[in-house]
């Protein structure tokens, strides 16, 4: 148990949510219980999702999304991969190399720009992919089969928002 994810008030029971000012379209504000609860929830789950696989290598948070980003959008230059995953691009090489060490990444020179590499995803690197999202959907599928159909349906509709949580809000105009 750590302080900074499970610390003493850390809630774990029902949290009453923060009140809104009532006018329609006013920004939520949520309580401080309410951000630690859904950061400890993401967080338990995330490291579960994590522990889901087994036989796969010990992989970082940023190399499994690097490979899994690349196999999506690559090749990429590292400078593009880099602005995908929302890092800086020497923080990226780091995170890249040993995935090419491992022969999970190719990395190649650019045809179009002999100074840049590409980097792509090799058989080996989507296989590896491809079983870290079988055992990670298979952990899920277990423990959403176990829900009720009311908590299955709040778990669908809850979906759009927790998706709506990836994306930063703009400032709105002033």
């Amino acid at each position: 148990m750590t302080a900074e994810t499970d610390g003493p008030g850390a809630p774990t029971g029902p949290v009453t949510p923060a009140v809104s000012s009532g006018a329609p379209g006013a920004p939520h504000e949520p309580s401080a219980a309410e951000v630690a609860r859904l950061r400890l929830v993401i967080a338990r789950l995330y490291r579960q999702l994590s522990q889901a696989s087994e036989g796969v290598p010990d992989l970082t948070f940023a190399q499994v999304s690097a490979l899994a980003r690349t196999e999506e959008r690559g090749p990429l230059r590292i400078g593009e991969l880099a602005l995908y995953e929302q890092v800086a691009a020497p923080s990226l090489t780091r995170t890249v190399g040993p995935l090419v060490a491992a022969g999970l990444l190719r990395k190649e020179h650019d045809p179009s720009d002999g100074r840049s590499w590409l980097v792509s995803v090799t058989p080996a690197g989507s296989d590896l992919l491809g079983r870290v999202r079988r055992d990670r959907s298979a952990l899920l599928a277990r423990r959403m089969s176990g829900l009720t159909p009311g908590q299955h349906d709040a778990l669908r509709a809850a979906l759009p928002v927790l998706e709506q949580l990836l994306i930063e809000p703009t400032d709105p105009p002033s």
